[in-house]
């Protein structure tokens, strides 16, 4: 236990270094196999480990969705996803809000990623909302936390990260975030509904649609619909794996992107420079999480940690709460993926011993990295849409997105209290 603590303390104080994260976690993980089996043995574990991730056959999913998300960023999906959205909620009190929410879910079923979906949404939806004087509280907190969809809704990067660490199928994971994803939507939408019955004047109704626009609104989204259903329907129908469902997403989104025509040679060239860094990114990470989670695995952390919390719980789904409220605090302090990262090797050992099913825990994980996109002070979606909106102060966004990180944690009790919102679509599968 003394071992893995001190690991934990090296990989934070490094980090408070500035030294990357990646850099960190493998230093970290090396250096305690060296000392506690000998530096041979830690050598080899640390090239097999470089070596076979690399060459993992899987992980070539995680590539293939950034390339997915960013032809699709490119062809402008969003703006029709949005239009479609407002075109039946808009005209509501709050509706331009709703409207970038679900418009958030749609693009984040073709995209993957938070931070692209928070991006995108913000250029799209932020304007509109500006125009029909929406208050910057509301109109932040909503693409925020809409944003944060992008990780949920299958396909999502986080979840492939969690399936290679964990070795949960990752086609079970991506259909186990479709109903909490419409579950979200809901949720974030409800807490527009709160914000603007406090205050009416924080987002007024926007024009009424008739039935003619509203069809014509839905027929633009066409593309997006084709694109999920062929990906998703196929991985659930067992046509094909994740790794090539994934291949044919972004054959599929780069096919789209060239009948819209927005795939110049310049275009196409900075798609393609974008995919290589964060995929390259994502790797190093991945690689030093792995090298540190081989020496948290030959240190006593996860069964002393496993004793220690049934020691204090009459019962096991306490254990999951403690650990939920566990995440939230560190969600408030430290980024998202490391969370995730630095403690699954930990957690993990403890959900499966106690008998509760991978998928679902993986679903509570995905959710409480949804909250931590948000929460002040390091919420990653909100200096993102900071970055856009240099008039908008932080402290603005920081008092709108508390509805809806609010919002969230009410969802996060719903998924604990009924596994089956998580497990029922992959139960079909075979």
């Amino acid at each position: 236990m003394i071992e893995a603590l001190l690991g934990f303390l090296g990989v934070f104080g490094l980090a408070f270094l500035r030294v990357p994260l990646a850099v960190a976690m493998s230093i970290a993980g090396m250096v305690g196999l060296g000392l506690m089996r000998g530096w041979q043995p830690a050598y080899a574990s640390t090239s097999q480990v470089i070596f076979e991730t690399g060459f993992h056959y899987v992980l070539s999913v995680i590539p293939l969705f950034v390339l997915m998300g960013n032809f699709v960023a490119r062809a402008g999906m969003a703006k029709e996803l949005f239009t479609a959205a407002n075109a039946f909620v808009g005209h509501k009190r709050g509706g331009l809000a709703m409207a970038s929410i679900i418009a958030s879910g749609g693009f984040g079923s073709i995209c993957g990623s938070s931070i692209a979906t928070a991006a995108t949404m913000t250029r799209v939806a932020y304007p509109e909302m500006k125009a029909h004087g929406y208050k910057d509280t509301l109109a932040t907190g909503a693409i925020a936390s809409g944003g944060t969809l992008g990780i949920l809704i299958p396909p999502s990067t986080i979840l492939v990260i969690y399936g290679i660490i964990t070795e949960t199928d990752i086609g079970k994971l991506f259909i186990a975030g479709i109903l909490p994803g419409i579950v979200a939507v809901t949720c974030l939408c409800l807490g527009v509904v709160f914000v603007t019955w406090r205050d009416p004047a924080a987002g007024p109704p926007a024009e009424r649609f008739s039935w003619a626009q509203r069809f014509a609104a839905i027929r633009g989204i066409w593309g997006v619909a084709i694109l999920f259903a062929l990906v998703i329907g196929g991985i659930y129908g067992g046509v094909f794996t994740a790794t090539e469902g994934a291949g044919v997403g972004a054959a599929g989104a780069f096919l789209f992107a060239l009948l819209r025509g927005t795939l110049r040679p310049r275009v196409l060239l900075d798609i393609l420079v974008e995919s290589t860094r964060t995929t390259a990114m994502l790797f190093m990470i991945l690689i030093g999480a792995m090298i540190f989670t081989n020496f948290i695995n030959f240190t006593s952390m996860p069964g002393d940690l496993r004793d220690f919390v049934l020691q204090f719980s009459p019962h096991p789904i306490m254990v999951v709460v403690m650990m939920m409220g566990i995440y939230l605090m560190l969600g408030m302090v430290m980024e998202e993926l490391a969370i995730v990262l630095l403690t699954i090797p930990v957690f993990f050992p403890v959900i499966t011993g106690l008998g509760f099913d991978p998928i679902w825990f993986g679903i509570l994980i995905v959710t409480i990295v949804e909250i931590g996109m948000i929460s002040p002070p390091v919420g990653l979606n909100l200096f993102v849409i900071s970055s856009l909106l240099p008039n908008v102060s932080l402290g603005t966004m920081y008092r709108g997105v508390w509805p809806f990180v609010a919002a969230d944690i009410v969802r996060l009790g719903i998924l604990i209290a009924f596994p089956a919102i998580a497990l029922w679509l992959p139960g079909f599968m075979g």
